[in-house]
């Protein structure tokens, strides 16, 4: 464990109720010590300063806290006045992703893809920020085809990305095989491999959906024959991930970083296990 980059990402929350809870969320996690923990940025920069409030409340309990930067719909200046504020807090640590235009929303900015942010980050603020970008496994939902894709995550490191956080994923190989496929390109960034703990059924299916994340047939036919019995669902979905998680580990993967959907007790037991 001392070696891995084990990080947790949250969501801001949106309620004062929300953000009490969090903290709790995060004071049970902070006891797992991660390297540290993101912050996402809602589409269109929604949640920016939700975003920002919970990024500095981590930092000022004395833990590692890097958030999210979406792009699209952003303008240079938007972007450049975000940083600003980023570095007068001290964080040192952004996740870099071109993000989805929210709903209304006409064009897409003055940056239309990942790399471009990135590209403009390093312009404006040197080395200041560990800059860590999306990869796709499974490719992206949007991309033309998978070497479309590889070609569009070279552009990001190119750009200066430092490392790279995976969509959430089931299937190992597919990890391996896209690690494979950027060391033949040159790319020797890390690339930590995201993970989903599996707690709620149709939750699952309809985050998949979206992100064009795989549920292996085996385990949604299981997961789905379980019906509303969550205590089955839990210790199955546990069962599961903890498997991949070891699999990525013996197959080198440099870290895992558990999307924790704000709540607690299944990172908790995922990490307990591989401990």
């Amino acid at each position: 464990m001392d070696n891995p980059n084990f990080s947790i990402e949250f969501f801001p929350p949106k309620t004062a109720e929300g953000a009490e809870k969090l903290r709790v969320t995060r004071a049970k996690l902070s006891e797992l010590k991660p390297k540290y923990f993101s912050v996402t940025f809602g589409a269109g920069g929604s949640t920016q300063r939700g975003t920002l409030d919970t990024v500095v409340e981590i930092l000022a309990a004395g833990e590692q806290a890097a958030p999210h930067l979406s792009c699209v719909g952003g303008t240079r200046e938007s972007i450049r006045e975000i940083l600003g504020e980023f570095k007068s807090h001290g964080i040192k640590r952004i996740v870099a992703l071109r993000g989805d235009l929210p709903s209304g929303y006409g064009a897409a900015g003055e940056f239309r893809y990942a790399n471009e942010l990135v590209e403009f980050i390093r312009q404006e603020t040197g080395d200041w920020f560990h800059i860590e970008v999306a990869a796709y496994p499974e490719v992206h939902p949007q991309a033309k085809s998978p070497q479309d894709d590889l070609l569009a995550f070279e552009r990001k490191i190119k750009a200066g990305a430092n490392a790279a956080i995976t969509q959430y994923f089931y299937n190992a190989d597919a990890y391996f095989q896209f690690v494979e496929q950027t060391r033949k390109l040159g790319i020797d960034v890390p690339i930590v491999a995201g993970i989903m703990p599996i707690t709620n059924y149709t939750q699952l299916m309809r985050f998949s959906d979206m992100c064009g994340a795989e549920i292996p047939r085996w385990v949604r036919l299981k997961l789905a024959s379980f019906g509303d019995d969550s205590a089955s669902i839990k210790a199955f979905g546990l069962d599961v991930v903890t498997a991949l998680c070891e699999r990525l580990l013996q197959g080198g993967a440099p870290g895992l970083h558990f999307y924790s959907m704000n709540q607690a007790a299944a990172t908790t037991a995922l990490w307990q296990r591989l401990v």
